[in-house]
């Protein structure tokens, strides 16, 4: 089976539908690669790159016209829908709400063609969500054109000649892209504040050390398929005042509300514009469905009131080589639901495939009512570091009720039966003796075991030195008698003394790590990090 990769011919666009990695396991498939010539070249992978993987390079004609299996990145224009093979299959971004004559043209060539937009957002369609995978690269670099505009340090900057404060950011949506502009502005320092209509993603946001606003209206905005819903008039009332309030505060503002399909609703209205200040960002993430500013102009990068507004609708293609490979693995994956040894396999009944259908063997298909599923979890934006070990959860305890009094009330005679011998017949010192140690336990145990393991660390490193008081009962045992009680006093008040030393030396070392230099402004842990 022939699978065809041609070059975008989308003015800008930078991405390709397959790369050499991805080349290699669709061959592992049982598809023969063709790729257009020159289609990798703005993503940074050579014709040779492909060929070493197992392509086949061609012209267009050949990729289009002779190919069972398109997959492409951008919908396909009128005059590409024109060369494809007659009862091929087509994988692509196509947006049919937006040229609705797409379907019908792809129909009348009997083209099984699949919006990789409609892949639903479910836990098993996660690998193939595309929109995600683009969502995240463009939250990032939505922060990154931010910073190119914005005439000022996103840290807080402790110079010589004066004090900077860190910049201020607005991040309205929280969802892939949102957060991934939340992370992005925070490693650069910035003070983040971020809004979403989903009270779910509270968590997600202060999880990233951003502060997430709310509004006095009770209304949450889960919708469908992981999205937002329309919201009431009196909350978008609400929505729109704090979003007045916070323009005058913050520095830079990054839009994120977009549902496929759909117009991109109205956030930041001129007069939110008028009351940033001079010099202030607005990225608009939601510009290529006319955007989330009323002021954005899709494409293009303009100055309104002092206010440079970012309206480009190619973030995700401006990391090609990072997008590209998402994309392709994305493809891939989605693929493999697909490719049955030599023939493609179309499952009508697939919960993942049907709702992505948009025409098949000859007939444009009409969309499934959507069905009632949970969203998927989102994926962490954040670095990947090791995961800190997990305590062992408790072993539940699985007897009956009856049993556990039972056992209870015979240990507490059992205590009450002990002290009673060792009050009548052991001597006096045993006793007091014996409740010290017992409370001493007790106590410890409260102390210690109550702590959350992630502070064990630093709370080992100063409670050692409550050693002292062994170095006081150690001194108080020695005498000048050589005997057992002077060399376990002597050998405890040295080993206390030890601990102590190394308690306080461990704790200035972790606190050594946090101390930022005078000449580069960065801590020792960061330095770490950066090498």
């Amino acid at each position: 089976m022939r699978l065809g990769v041609p070059k975008e011919i989308y003015a800008g666009e930078r991405r390709v539908a397959a790369t050499p990695e991805s080349v290699k396991k669709l061959r592992g498939m049982g598809l023969d690669v063709v790729i257009e010539r020159g289609a990798g070249t703005g993503s940074g992978y050579t014709d040779e790159a492909y060929e070493a993987a197992g392509a086949t390079m061609a012209d267009v004609q050949s990729v289009w016209g002779e190919s069972d299996l398109v997959i492409k990145v951008r919908p396909p224009s009128h005059p590409e829908v024109a060369k494809i093979n007659t009862g091929a299959m087509l994988v692509s971004l196509l947006q049919p709400e937006r040229d609705e004559a797409l379907p019908a043209l792809l129909a009348a060539r009997k083209v099984s063609a699949i919006a990789l937009e409609r892949i639903p957002r479910v836990t098993r369609a996660q690998k193939m969500d595309v929109l995600s995978s683009m969502a995240n690269l463009a939250g990032y670099r939505a922060v990154l054109e931010a910073a190119h505009h914005y005439q000022g340090f996103f840290g807080p900057q402790v110079t010589a000649a004066g004090t900077m404060p860190p910049a201020r950011v607005l991040v309205i949506g929280a969802g892939v892209a949102g957060l991934a502009a939340v992370a992005a502005a925070r490693a650069l320092g910035a003070e983040v504040r971020a809004f979403d209509t989903r009270k779910a993603t509270k968590e997600q946001v202060e999880s990233l050390g951003a502060a997430f606003l709310t509004v006095e209206v009770e209304e949450d905005g889960e919708g469908g398929g992981g999205y937002a819903k329309e919201m009431s008039p009196a909350f978008i009332a609400a929505e729109m005042a704090l979003f007045r309030a916070q323009a005058a505060e913050v520095d830079v503002i990054v839009t994120t509300a977009l549902v496929p399909g759909k117009k991109a609703p109205i956030l930041v209205k001129e007069e939110a514009v008028v009351a940033m200040k001079r010099g202030s960002v607005v990225v608009d993430l939601a510009a290529e469905q006319g955007g989330n500013c009323e002021l954005c102009v899709p494409g293009d990068i303009v100055e309104r009131h002092g206010v440079t507004i970012v309206g480009v609708t190619d973030l995700a293609s401006r990391m090609g080589a990072s997008a590209s490979r998402l994309f392709a693995n994305n493809v891939v994956h989605l693929l493999a639901e697909i490719v049955d040894g030599a023939k493609l396999h179309v499952d009508l009944e697939d919960d993942v495939i049907r709702p992505a259908l948009v025409t098949h063997a000859g007939e444009v298909l009409p969309r499934p009512p959507p069905k009632a599923v949970a969203p998927p979890a989102r994926a962490s934006t954040r670095p990947r570091v090791p995961p800190a070990p997990e305590a062992k959860p408790a072993q539940k305890d699985i007897r009956s009720p009856t049993r556990r009094a039972w056992g209870t009330t015979v240990g507490g005679m059992g205590v009450i039966v002990a002290l009673f011998v060792a009050g009548r017949f052991a001597p006096s010192d045993l006793l007091q003796h014996s409740t010290v140690f017992i409370l001493a336990c007790f106590v410890g145990w409260q102390v210690i075991w109550s702590v959350t393991a992630a502070l064990h660390t630093p709370l080992m490193s100063v409670t050692n030195a409550i050693s002292g008081i062994i170095i006081i009962g150690g001194m108080l045992q020695v005498s000048s008698t050589l005997d057992a009680a002077s060399v376990l006093g002597a050998l405890a008040a040295l080993f206390a003394a030890i601990n102590i030393a190394g308690g306080f030396l461990v704790t200035e070392r972790m606190l050594r790590m946090f101390r930022r230099e005078p000449s580069t402004g960065a801590s020792t842990a960061e330095k770490g990090h950066r090498r």
